[in-house]
């Protein structure tokens, strides 16, 4: 879908978790759009910065802690942005369970001192928040849309609802323009490998080059809603272009099974998933959340927002990166013994 270029003097944009898959999709596209980006990175951290490397001269990088408040203030004054993207959290559902603290600091509260340094610094600031289709959890209906009632199965879940109702809070409290996307799965060749559609992909890869014998995986029944992050990203943006403050649910309307993800991939490189894929029960969850959908019919109608790659490209894009990044892995390896 063409979107047109906004012709006023370029406006800024600050981003928290520009170095994850979300906030290098967002920064591509905002930089696109002629935006002055700023990313956030935390102190005496080990940023990876893989994933803006390609823009990391085009874009100026910030100190912000969401766990503390101090460094938000000064950074919201330093950089005075038009708009501001909180991306950042921890965001691995298994982790939380580890870390439920530390995930409900930073996913949770982290979402509420972000919302109180705009209160404070510049109310006219328009704020995204990354909601999530976790919130949903022991799903209450099929599919899910923008009012159905939260069932949260994990402290990632938990956190996720708390920042999304905080942001709800605070729009209708200090007449913010805050808004929550409630963004189901979005994937692309940027996933984390602890993720399963990457974790998948990435395996592919290693058993097409003869590097790995098998992948173990929990619950293979699991359906998600799985789209592609840079469409995702497109749609964090249209929702901070409308007249009004609105939350809106971003999914591709279609469900797949860990199963559908596993086959599409293992094809493409011309394996038998069968004779590779193994069920280690020590990788279900406590608490499964089997089967999200998503209804985006308020964001195709409001937003006129669709998805424009589908489940099966996505997987084969990954493959394919996968494929290519360990093929240079390899040759790399063996240059370095010559």
């Amino acid at each position: 879908m063409a979107l047109k270029k906004q012709k006023s003097k370029s406006p800024s944009a600050l981003i928290t978790g520009v170095t994850g898959q979300d906030g290098s999709y967002l920064a591509d596209f905002l930089l696109s759009r002629g935006y002055k980006v700023f990313g956030t990175v935390r102190r005496n951290s080990t940023e990876n910065f893989e994933r803006i490397e390609h823009i990391k001269n085009r874009m100026e990088l910030v100190e912000v802690d969401l766990l503390d408040q101090m460094s938000i203030l000064t950074a919201l004054k330093k950089t005075r942005p038009r708009e501001v993207y909180n991306l950042a959290a921890q965001s691995f559902v298994p982790t939380s369970w580890e870390q439920p603290i530390l995930t409900g600091q930073f996913t949770a509260l982290g979402v509420t001192r972000m919302l109180e340094g705009i209160r404070e610094i510049d109310r006219s600031i328009r704020f995204y928040q990354a909601s999530s289709s976790e919130m949903f959890g022991k799903v209450q209906t099929v599919p899910q849309n923008e009012t159905t009632p939260f069932y949260p199965r994990s402290p990632y879940g938990v956190a996720k609802v708390y920042g999304h109702f905080i942001t709800v809070n605070y729009r209708e409290s200090y007449n913010l323009f805050a808004v929550a996307g409630i963004l189901f799965n979005h994937e692309s060749p940027r996933r984390g490998k602890e993720f399963v559609t990457r974790k998948v992909t990435d395996a592919v890869a290693r058993i097409k080059m003869g590097l790995q014998k098998e992948l173990r995986l929990g619950n293979m029944d699991a359906k998600r809603d799985w789209g592609y992050a840079g469409d995702y990203v497109r749609a964090m943006w249209m929702m901070l272009q409308q007249k009004k403050p609105l939350d809106y649910v971003i999914a591709t309307g279609v469900s797949h099974s860990v199963k559908d993800l596993i086959r599409i991939a293992f094809a493409h490189a011309g394996l038998d998933w069968k004779k590779y894929v193994r069920i280690d029960p020590r990788l279900i969850r406590p608490a499964e959340v089997e089967h999200l959908l998503g209804d985006p019919g308020k964001a195709r109608r409001g937003l006129k927002w669709k998805p424009e790659v589908s489940f099966e490209k996505m997987i084969k894009m990954m493959v394919d990166a996968d494929l290519k990044r360990v093929q240079a892995e390899e040759r790399n390896k063996e240059f370095l013994k010559s």
